[in-house]
């Protein structure tokens, strides 16, 4: 019997990401673009939290999204940074998150003297087939419970690709 093409799982995309201001948000940025090959993109605050000094149209941190191949290739790359172990805790429905805490852990990258040693987050997201249908703009609609993928399946199918442990 054939599997419905239309339950498959497939990684929409790669985000990673790092919080700084000032100077140091140059020196994520550049990180980000060494370690993505992509131009990152900057962020910025749209609340005001006096707890940690941020204000509206403060740049707070950068961000880089991949998709397709060159997705897959860097959370390679990525993975074995971290030895292909995450936390079942790191994982919730429809993706999981990571951090690396130092970017010369990651195979084929080098220590660079101007940013010194700092890590930066990576998320992936996962997506099924027909999730078009509540993120398109006119007749948009909504999806069923069962379109979202649990926990349990991203762990199966990172064990299955990416030989991954989840701890």
């Amino acid at each position: 019997m054939k599997d419905n093409v239309m339950r498959a799982i497939k990684i929409e995309k790669i985000l990673i990401s790092g919080g700084a201001t000032a100077h140091e948000l140059e020196k994520e940025k550049k990180l980000l673009e060494i370690v993505s090959g992509k131009k990152a993109q900057i962020l910025i605050s749209r609340k005001r939290i006096p707890e940690f000094d941020v204000r509206p149209g403060l740049e707070v941190g950068t961000r880089v999204t991949l998709r397709g191949d060159e997705a897959v290739q860097l959370l390679k790359r990525l993975l074995s940074a971290i030895d292909n172990e995450i936390k079942s805790s790191q994982v919730s429905d429809n993706h999981f998150s990571f951090g690396i805490k130092e970017y010369i852990e990651i195979p084929g990258i080098e220590y660079q003297r101007d940013l010194g040693i700092r890590g930066f987050n990576a998320t992936v997201v996962f997506v099924r087939a027909g999730v078009r249908v509540k993120r398109k703009k006119i007749k948009s609609g909504k999806l069923p419970k069962r379109q979202s993928i649990s926990k349990e399946e991203i762990i199966k199918y990172m064990g299955e690709v990416f030989k991954t442990n989840f701890i």
